[in-house]
């Protein structure tokens, strides 16, 4: 089986994955609730608050949800957040002791890559479903679409900076399975409880595609 194929299955589930970051544990359930029923099942929790853990642990007890746990950076992380419930990683890139983290760990993971050298040495690892990071800042979807004319094997879920008004731009590349964005669950909503609004929100994102 490839390196990629799970990873490569979950992010065929929807055409954006939200990236999110929670600060609080008690909004995880409600917001991955919210986030599922509108069509967006992938899930990918950073890693960037202290609540993350806890937040991938309630999330992870949602039906129908699959989440993933993001900004892994060392094999610590990935244990952790393997212990937590994590179904997948991502990381902002790749390093050798990471990628042995995730397999000894048995971790599916969208490794993140944004040069042409980067793709190439994580295709030579047995990775060709990578994250295209920082996405806006290294080019947006003119630079992905160039990467992947000599590399048509590699596809991509590009992330950062991606945006209602750019999102289709990515999503239209013939090397793009779906790309992560935060603008599906906006701070406020979430300090507000406005799962309504989140659910709206998912909704839309999940027919970028069509």
């Amino acid at each position: 089986m490839p390196k990629t194929q799970r990873t490569r299955e979950i992010c065929g589930l929807a055409p954006i994955v939200p990236v999110l970051v929670v600060d609080d544990a008690a909004h995880a359930r409600p917001l991955a609730e919210a986030l599922v029923a509108g069509g967006l099942p992938a899930l990918e929790v950073t890693l960037r608050t202290p609540a993350a853990l806890d937040v991938i642990r309630a999330m992870a007890e949602i039906p129908g949800g699959v989440v993933g746990a993001g900004t892994l950076v060392t094999p610590d992380d990935v244990r952790a957040a393997k212990d937590a419930g994590a179904q997948f990683g991502v990381s902002p890139g790749a390093t050798d002791a990471l990628i042995a983290a995730c397999e000894a760990e048995g971790l599916p993971l969208l490794p993140g890559a944004a040069t042409a050298s980067e793709a190439m040495t994580l295709l030579e690892k047995g990775y060709d479903m990578l994250k295209f990071f920082p996405a806006e800042a290294s080019g947006g979807a003119p630079a992905l679409k160039a990467i992947g004319a000599p590399l048509p094997q590699i596809t991509f879920c590009p992330t950062g900076g991606v945006s209602p008004s750019n999102a289709r731009d990515y999503l239209s590349l013939s090397n793009v399975v779906c790309a992560g964005g935060s603008w599906v669950a906006p701070k406020q909503m979430v300090v507000d409880g406005d799962w309504a609004g989140v659910e709206a929100l998912a909704r839309d994102a999940a027919k970028l595609k069509d």
